[in-house]
């Protein structure tokens, strides 16, 4: 027996790999050692080797068959650090009695445990990385990780996880960094659900079945990076669905069925750096939806349903670095879309449905100054534009391949200085006179290697690659490509009437030749289209080569019925054959509609000193202009004193401190290309009586005539009455009054006129009194008064007939020309008229004239009130 122990003893310390370590034990049977690790993975053992050397730090049992675990099975193992009981049978987290204490990592993945057991969890107390992924967990709870636990990294992938309770994890938030929930059965995310503020590196809940990501639910997670949400079902990003995220730097979304990303949604996410949205639904770039994630320098939007890149729609991403846009079905690329992406290195765009683009549009690719790399394979390129790469200065890799490339135009490549490769394949090369550069500039920049170009026209060259067809072969002998020889031609209408763009285009080949128009470089599917071709045999014209046989002539209409305003636009005829397509030059159609007023000016009464409100507004397309005009010309004094205000975005016109000189008829006139109208306005200003010149005290020598003036200002016009110590003055043969009763004359003065005359000036408005005290004094020399105050008599009279004459001339002269201005202006408020174009107006609050000045003479009849009209 003794012997017998020792042939076995000999046998197990030959089928060990022996290795320095602390202890002499022996490594188990059928086990291998290295350093302080056992491996006894691969055994099918079903209970754990007895035999454990008592200085194993790292212990493999995986791939056994080990279905529970003794308590005492490690009991004797105080260093063991890393377990590893993966792919193995056991049903729950085994007891690992004094050992579990030691553990630094613990790999339970591919088992079959169905619960997390805290009773055994709890003394788990040194664990850091614990790997349950690949079992039968079906929920998380809260008492499955009780407090005291040190775990960093927890998997738990690959389980039948459907429930996450609220909070199952936060006994671990001082210490979790990484968690990983792939491939379970989660259908809902608890807003709030977990509060683990160290989270930092990773969290995985790709392959789940997540509908909707609610706002709010990952807050308590803020300071995670890294976040992966691939293969879900999400449909629906609400707002604020990423708050609280702010140093988050990842973001995964790929495969799920998103159909928009706006900025509500990643609101919160200023630290992002990537963003990962391929293979999703989403058929529209938001210009918004990026203002929160500003620092993005990666984002991939391949494999969705865009269709269209629109300008601005990037253009606050200034860091991108990185745009990847294949896969997709864009086919219409707008001038300026990539405007703002001056960091912009690489671009991809591959598998696309792009054509004009590259071969019409200019300036597509503006804005990116720093581009290094291209991609547009496998589009639906037929033709290179001359400045189809304009703004590409920097470019140093061009993808064309897998494009049926027909015809590059010279120089479209001659701006990318720094070019150093070029991928073109295509067998359909038009090698005529317009390719003749091609090859020999190939050549001298050396990237004929990446381009396998074949003639595929005229049939002598067909199958011969570019490079090798001879120079003189080159040449323009026919036209199958066709030319526009007639352009749709700029169109402005009337609302409601029908326009015609006509498009004409010559080819010499026989391939069947399609028509299509766009709008705003956007393709008209339902467009009412008339086309119709004849043969030409004239030979030579302005546009065309003398071309033996003749060469077709192909027109297309496009008919807009009843224009509207939904017309407008840039239209654009694309006629194509077999060689290519050919665009014409944009033609711009303008709807007009003639202007009419929302608002009119009402007549207006109102005191000096106040504010007059004049209103005014219409409606047009294009939108009319308006200007102001003030007794059919441009004589503001309000202008001229800055009392005039038009507020640019009101239909408000103001006059403040209003003086009696701004009354008058104001016409407010609206213009647009479609016409003029006009409405006017008569704005009264009323006036306290008040003098223009204060009374003085008179004296009189007994005999003589004195005149007493009382020159009254005032709206209306106030009425005088002379009352003298109080008493009405009532005319006589010594007491005369002129019209208007402004001059009082007293003849023959005798004492009893001696006393205080009062002049009494009254209108609507009151009543105001002025004074002037008149003495009679006593003169020597009866006869020599007498004789003089009869001269005085005469000279007097003779004044104040010629005061009336002129001052009755000079209202007649008014009244004429005030209704002569009024029947020209059409006084009435409710009057709309026509105006011609070179009517003068007045424009804004600047109190600028008009080409166009009427003279204006200014008449003062003495003691007469001053007219607002002009003579």
């Amino acid at each position: 027996i003794m012997l017998l122990w020792l042939v076995i003893m000999r046998l197990q310390g030959l089928s060990a790999v022996s290795h320095p370590r602390s202890s002499d034990a022996p490594c188990p049977q059928n086990c291998t050692c290295s350093g302080e690790s056992v491996d006894c993975s691969g055994l099918e053992l079903i209970v754990p080797p007895v035999d454990l050397p008592v200085w194993t730090v790292s212990l493999n049992l995986g791939h056994n068959k080990l279905a529970s675990l003794s308590a005492e099975a490690f009991a004797n193992l105080p260093n063991l650090r890393e377990l590893r009981l993966d792919h193995n049978e056991l049903t729950s987290i085994p007891d690992l009695g004094r050992a579990a204490s030691n553990v630094v990592s613990l790999y339970l993945h591919h088992n079959k445990i169905r619960t997390i057991n805290g009773s055994r969890t709890t003394e788990l107390v040194s664990v850091e990385t614990l790997d349950l992924s690949n079992n039968d967990i079906t929920d998380l709870r809260g008492d499955g990780f009780p407090s005291g636990l040190q775990i960093r990294d927890l998997y738990l992938s690959n389980n039948k996880i459907s429930t996450l309770q609220l909070g199952a994890l936060d006994h671990l938030g001082s210490t979790l960094q990484v968690l990983r929930l792939s491939r379970n059965r989660i259908s809902q995310i608890p807003i709030r659900a977990f509060q683990l503020p160290r989270l930092t590196q990773l969290w995985e809940l790709n392959r789940n079945r997540i509908l909707q990501i609610e706002g709010l639910t990952f807050q308590g997670l803020s300071s995670l990076e890294v976040l992966k949400l691939q293969r879900n079902s999400i449909s629906k990003l609400t707002d604020g669905a990423f708050w609280n995220l702010s140093k988050m730097k990842v973001l995964h979304l790929e495969y799920n069925n998103l159909t928009e990303v706006n900025s509500g949604s990643l609101y919160g996410l200023s630290s992002l750096t990537q963003l990962f949205l391929s293979n999703n639904s989403i058929a529209r770039i938001n210009p918004d939806g990026w203002k929160f994630c500003q620092r993005l320098r990666e984002l991939n939007l391949s494999y969705n349903n865009l269709t269209r890149l629109d300008e601005g729609s990037l253009a606050v991403l200034g860091d991108l670095h990185t745009l990847r846009l294949g896969r997709n079905s864009i086919s219409h690329i707008n001038e300026g879309a990539f405007r703002g992406l001056k960091a912009l290195r690489v671009l991809e765009l591959d598998h696309n449905d792009i054509s004009g683009t590259i071969e019409d549009t200019n300036g597509a690719f503006a804005g990116l100054d720093k581009l290094n790399k291209l991609t547009l394979f496998g589009n639906k390129i037929k033709s290179v534009a001359k400045k189809a790469f304009a703004g590409l200065e920097t470019l140093e890799h061009l993808n064309l391949g897998d494009n049926a490339i027909r015809s590059i135009q010279p120089d479209a490549f001659s701006r990318m200085r720094n070019l150093k490769s070029l991928l073109i394949q295509s067998n359909s090369f038009l090698c005529d006179c317009q390719l003749q550069w091609l090859p020999f500039w190939l050549h001298i920049h050396g990237l004929q290697v990446g381009v396998n170009a074949t003639c595929a026209h005229p049939v002598s060259l067909q199958g011969t690659s570019i490079f090798e067809a001879p120079q003189n072969s080159f040449v323009c002998d026919d036209l199958p490509k066709p030319q526009i020889t007639v352009q749709p031609e700029n169109t402005v209408t009337v609302l409601g009437s029908d326009v015609r763009l006509t498009c004409t285009a010559a080819s010499s080949s026989s391939s069947p030749i399609t028509f299509a128009w766009r709008k705003d470089q956007e393709l008209l599917r339902h467009g009412e289209m008339e086309n119709f071709a004849h043969v030409r045999t004239q030979g030579d014209t302005a546009d065309t080569p003398a071309i033996a046989g003749g060469v077709m002539e192909y027109t297309t209409i496009l008919h807009l019925r009843r224009a509207t305003f939904a017309d407008e636009g840039r239209y654009q005829c694309i006629i194509t054959n077999h060689f290519g397509s050919t665009y014409s030059s944009k033609a711009q159609v303008v709807v007009n509609v003639l202007p009419s007023f929302l608002k009119t000016p009402r007549d207006s009464t109102i005191r000096t000193g106040h504010t007059a409100r004049l209103e005014c507004a219409a409606e047009g397309h294009p939108a009319p202009q308006i200007a102001w005009q003030k007794d059919g010309g441009t004589d503001f004094p309000a202008a001229r004193e800055r009392r005039m205000h038009v507020m640019p975005d009101d239909d408000v016109f103001f006059i403040t401190d209003v003086k009696p000189e701004d009354m008058g008829v104001y016409s407010c006139t609206a213009k647009n290309t479609a016409g003029t109208v006009s409405a006017n306005a008569t704005l009264i200003v009323l006036e306290t009586p008040h003098l223009a010149q204060e009374m003085e005290d008179r004296s009189v020598a007994v005999g003589d005539t004195v005149a007493l003036q009382c020159k009254a200002l005032g709206s209306p016009p106030p009425r005088i009455t002379w009352l003298r110590d109080d008493q009405p003055l009532r005319p006589s043969d010594r007491h005369y009054f002129t019209p208007g009763n402004q001059l009082l004359v007293i003849g023959a003065a005798s004492p009893e006129d001696a006393g205080r005359y009062t002049c009494l000036m009254s209108n609507t408005l009151g009543t105001e009194r002025a004074h002037s005290q008149l003495a009679v004094t006593q003169h020597r020399g009866v006869c020599a008064q007498q004789a003089g105050g009869n001269a005085i008599i005469g000279i007097i009279v003779i004044a104040v007939v010629t005061s009336i004459v002129v001052t009755s001339l000079v209202w007649v002269c008014i009244i004429y020309q005030t209704r002569k201005k009024s029947e020209e202006c059409s006084v009435t408020n409710t009057d709309e008229t026509i105006v011609p174009p070179d009517v003068p107006s007045y424009l804004s609050s600047q109190g600028t004239l008009s080409e166009r000045q009427d003279m204006c003479i200014r008449v003062e009849a003495g003691g007469g009130p001053q007219p607002n009209g002009h003579v």
